[in-house]
C-alpha cells in the first residue's frame, strides 16, 4: 500500500474549498481536509510531504499538441527570438558551424515581429551555410523557408506555393515529407523530451493531433505503443489521426488498425485550411496585406460531409483544423450535409470537434451548437498575434482582427470549449494560457480564470468522452492526478467578469486560484495516478 499525505498547502477542490491537506492512497485521492485533521491522522505508514504553502490543483489537459514537432523544436534550432532577416542568416551560419552534418532544420521564425518583414532569398540562405540543405519552418508550421540546394533537389519551381524561398500549401507538405524521414531513435528522443516538458509544466494529459503530413503513422504508433512502465511515468496521451474516411466500415477499420484505446478520433489536423500567418487560412474576403489572396482549401464540403457521416455512424469522434471564416463555412456545410445523410441525432452523438475556429460569427456559433460540436481553441494565439499592430491586424485589418478567438461567445452560447497550446506553435505554459483568456483582445471573448481553468482541465476529459465523472477533479475517490505549484498569491475568482474585485477571504466558499498578474506559478511536482512524473520539490 502506498500512502502520501500532502499538507500545509492549499488544495483546489470543489468538494472542500478550505482544504489544506490531501491523502493519496495507491494512486487515488482518499481524503481532503484541514491541517489540524492531517496532523492527527498522520502515522508511520504515510510519507509526509510538506507543501510549504504551495497550491495543489488537478493537472492540466492540453487538448491540442504535436509531440514529435515539440520535441524536435526543443532539441533543434529555435528561431523564435529572431527579429530580422540578417538575424536569421546569422543563426543559420552559427548552427552550421556547430554541426556540419545533415539537413539544417530550424523553426519558430515570425516575420511579423521582424524590424522589416523582408525575408531572405534562397540564395542568401544557401550562402549562410553553403554545403547544407536548409529547412526553416515558420512559427505556425504552415510554411517554411528552404535553401536553393533543397529546392533544387526536390524540383521546386516558382508558382502559387513557392516564391523562390518560401514554400507553403501542398508544396510545403511535399517538402516536409522529404525532410522529416521517420527515424525510430531520433523520434523516440523527441517524444521523450516533449513528454518530459509537458510533465514539467503541470500537464497530466495531452491530446496528440497526428497526421501523415506532420509525423506520419509510424510516429503515432510509437507514441501509442510505448510500454506500460513508460506510459505510467509520463502524461497520459490520447490521440486523433488525421485521415479522411467515407464509410462507417472504413472508419472502424482505420481506427482499429492502430490497436490502441488511446486513439479516440479521426481528425485533429485534418486540414480544411491553413493559417493566417502563412495566408493559407481560407477567408471570405481578401487578406488586407495581400490583395487577391483568400487562402487555401484542402477539403471540400463533400469530403467533410462523408467523413462526419462515417464517423457519426461508427460512433467515432471526427475533428477538423479550421481557422478562416470561409473555412468554417465549408466545415458547417459539410456538417449540414452529414445531418441530411445520417440524421441530426447521430451527428450530435458523435461529440465532434473543430480545432482553432478563430473567425466565427453568431450564425456559425448557432450551427456549431445545433450540431453539438466542441470548439478546441488556443488562447495563446491571441496573446501572440492579437492587439494593435499584431499579426491579425496586419493580415486581416482592424475590424476582422478585433473579433478573433471568441472563447467567451462560445461559452455564452452553450458551445463547449477546451483549450490547449498547439505546441510547438505557442509555448507550453498552462497558466499563461489561462491568463490569455482573461486578456483576449475582444472584451466579449474574455472569460474568468475559473472558466479558463475548467476548460484546461475537467472539460478536456469531457470532450474526449471520458466515462469517469471525477476526471480532472480532486475529490475523494478520484484518480490522484495533480500538479503542485509555487504561486505567490491566491484569490477567490468569481465566474463573472463583472465582479473584478476578487476576494481572498476563504469564507467565500470557493477554491482559490493564483493571481495571474506578475510572475506566473511554477510547477514543483506533477503526479498522475499517484506516479510522480516531474519533481523539483526535493522530497521523497
Amino acid at each position: 500500500m502506498s500512502l502520501e499525505l500532502y499538507r500545509n498547502g492549499s488544495i483546489y477542490s470543489p468538494a472542500d474549498p478550505f482544504a489544506t491537506a490531501m491523502l493519496v492512497e495507491d494512486g487515488t485521492v482518499a481524503w481532503l481536509g484541514s491541517e489540524s485533521a492531517a496532523g492527527s491522522m498522520l502515522d508511520g505508514r504515510m510519507a509526509e510531504i510538506d507543501l510549504q504553502g504551495a497550491l495543489v490543483t488537478p493537472a492540466f489537459v492540453d487538448s491540442h499538441v504535436h509531440l514529435g514537432s515539440l520535441g524536435s523544436k526543443l532539441s533543434g534550432l529555435d528561431l523564435g527570438g529572431i527579429r530580422s532577416a540578417d538575424g536569421l542568416l546569422s543563426a543559420i551560419a552559427a548552427a552550421a558551424a556547430a554541426d556540419a552534418t545533415g539537413i539544417l532544420i530550424g523553426s519558430g521564425w515570425d516575420e511579423t515581429r521582424f524590424e522589416s518583414s523582408q525575408l531572405p532569398t534562397a540564395e542568401q540562405l544557401q550562402a549562410a551555410a553553403p554545403d547544407r540543405e536548409i529547412y526553416l519552418a515558420r512559427i505556425d508550421v504552415h510554411s517554411a523557408l528552404v535553401s536553393a540546394k533543397l529546392a533544387h533537389r526536390l524540383g521546386l519551381t516558382v508558382g502559387p506555393d513557392y516564391n523562390g524561398s518560401l514554400v507553403r500549401g501542398t508544396a510545403h507538405t511535399r517538402v516536409r515529407d522529404a525532410v522529416f524521414i521517420y527515424d525510430p531513435a531520433t523520434n523516440a528522443k523527441h517524444l521523450d523530451r516533449a513528454l518530459a516538458h509537458m510533465a514539467s509544466t503541470g500537464h497530466g494529459t495531452v491530446v496528440e493531433m497526428a497526421a501523415e503530413h506532420i509525423g506520419g503513422r509510424e510516429d503515432l504508433e510509437a507514441i501509442l505503443c510505448r510500454d506500460e512502465t513508460t506510459k505510467a511515468t509520463s502524461p497520459e496521451v490520447f490521440a486523433f489521426w488525421g485521415e479522411l474516411v467515407s464509410s462507417r466500415e472504413e472508419a472502424n477499420s482505420l481506427l482499429s488498425s492502430f490497436n490502441s484505446a488511446s486513439l479516440v478520433g479521426l481528425g485533429g489536423d485534418l486540414n480544411i485550411d491553413g493559417s493566417i500567418g502563412s495566408r493559407t487560412a481560407l477567408l471570405r474576403a481578401d487578406y488586407t496585406d495581400a490583395a487577391g489572396e483568400r487562402g487555401s482549401s484542402y477539403l471540400d464540403a463533400g469530403q467533410i460531409s462523408a467523413h462526419v457521416a462515417a464517423c457519426s455512424l461508427a460512433g467515432i469522434q471526427a475533428s477538423f483544423h479550421v481557422i478562416g471564416d470561409a473555412g468554417l463555412d465549408l466545415a458547417l456545410e459539410g456538417f449540414s450535409k452529414a445531418v441530411e445523410s445520417v440524421g441530426l441525432a447521430k451527428v450530435q452523438a458523435g461529440r465532434h470537434r473543430l480545432e482553432h475556429v478563430e473567425m466565427v460569427d453568431e450564425a456559425a456559433r448557432e450551427k456549431m451548437l445545433a450540431f453539438a460540436v466542441t470548439a478546441s481553441m488556443q488562447p495563446g494565439f491571441d496573446a501572440a498575434w492579437g492587439g494593435n499592430d499584431g499579426l491579425y491586424q496586419q493580415r486581416l485589418g482592424s475590424s476582422r482582427a478585433a473579433a478573433m478567438n471568441g472563447v467567451g461567445q462560445f461559452l455564452a452560447s452553450g458551445v463547449p470549449v477546451v483549450i490547449g497550446s498547439d505546441a510547438p506553435v505557442t509555448p507550453v505554459n498552462p497558466w499563461a494560457t489561462v491568463k490569455a483568456c482573461l486578456e483576449l483582445s475582444d472584451p466579449r471573448a474574455r472569460i474568468s480564470a475559473r472558466a479558463a481553468f475548467m476548460a484546461h482541465t475537467r472539460s478536456g476529459f469531457r470532450a474526449l468522452g471520458s466515462a469517469n465523472p471525477l476526471a480532472g477533479q480532486l475529490v475523494n475517490g478520484a484518480e490522484a492526478t495533480f500538479a503542485v505549484w509555487d504561486a505567490a498569491e491566491l484569490s477567490v475568482q468569481t465566474p463573472d467578469l463583472r465582479v473584478s474585485s476578487w476576494s481572498t477571504d476563504a469564507r467565500a466558499g470557493t477554491p482559490m486560484l493564483p493571481v495571474l498578474e506578475d510572475a506566473l506559478p511554477s510547477c514543483l511536482r506533477t503526479v498522475r495516478a499517484g506516479n510522480v512524473l516531474f519533481d523539483s520539490m526535493g522530497q521523497a
